[in-house]
């Protein structure tokens, strides 16, 4: 480990994974942050999972129950933790991204708040690697963002609102307060202008039924108005995206 993280990240151990590219890539190709949840029930079924040749899903970084902070695949190669995923113009983020797994049971396992050791450890290994990396702030995701039609990690319980405040991701500026009335209202004469302005901000809503772009919706939600998670479209939810695609 370099001596920059061994100062300002918990200690860190080591547990690799087989599941990842066997041909190193250029620190310059990182420029993704993606954050997950592991959606087992317990730190060594989540480990067990990650480390299995058969399962064919692996991250760089493991952060357990506990907040011990495990790296499973060095930053130099890339591991197998988005899958299929779109962000703006880029395609299956696995080559251009870290993975940070966090344990939590997850939406099909009781899922919870993460907790305060976990979160510590996430600050620190996140604002290490975005500095390392240089990885612009609106590039900082969820899987769910990346894979909103199959993927639901890391959920509404993940403290977006707290990182942007260590400046680890974006958050919009708009006061909730002030649609409280007209919340879960349609509005779908703005629907046109919503999809551009979700796909201004990375979200793949190309060629999205309305099936999809409820998911989308509901992606966008989890992210940035996680009260209320309806995949509606509603005066908040425009003016959030209007106000992130002003964000710089």
């Amino acid at each position: 480990m370099f001596e920059l993280m061994q100062k300002n990240v918990e200690k860190v151990t080591k547990n690799y994974s087989p599941n990842f590219d066997l041909k190193k890539r250029h620190k310059n190709k990182i420029k993704y942050l993606i954050f997950h949840y592991t959606g087992m029930k317990n730190d060594k079924l989540a480990i067990k999972k990650l480390t299995n040749f058969n399962s064919n899903v692996s991250c760089h970084y493991y952060i357990t129950a506990l907040g011990k902070l495990i790296q499973m695949v060095p930053d130099s190669y890339v591991a197998w933790h988005a899958g299929k995923s779109k962000w703006g113009n880029d395609i299956s983020l696995n080559k251009s991204s870290i993975g940070i797994e966090i344990s939590n049971p997850g939406h099909q396992h009781g899922y919870r708040k993460f907790n305060d050791k976990q979160i510590k450890c996430l600050i620190k290994i996140s604002r290490f690697l975005i500095k390392k990396y240089k990885i612009n702030k609106k590039n900082i995701l969820g899987h769910s963002d990346i894979s909103p039609l199959r993927k639901t990690d890391p959920g509404e319980k993940f403290p977006w609102k707290l990182l942007y405040r260590y400046k680890i991701g974006i958050w919009h500026k708009i006061k909730f307060k002030k649609f409280k009335k007209k919340k879960g209202i349609r509005i779908e004469l703005k629907l046109k202008e919503f999809i551009k302005l979700l796909k201004n901000i990375g979200y793949g809503v190309e060629h999205s039924n309305k099936y999809d772009l409820k998911k989308i919706i509901k992606a966008f939600q989890m992210r940035f108005r996680p009260k209320l998670i309806d995949g509606k479209l509603d005066n908040e939810c425009y003016h959030i995206a209007k106000s992130l695609n002003n964000y710089k």
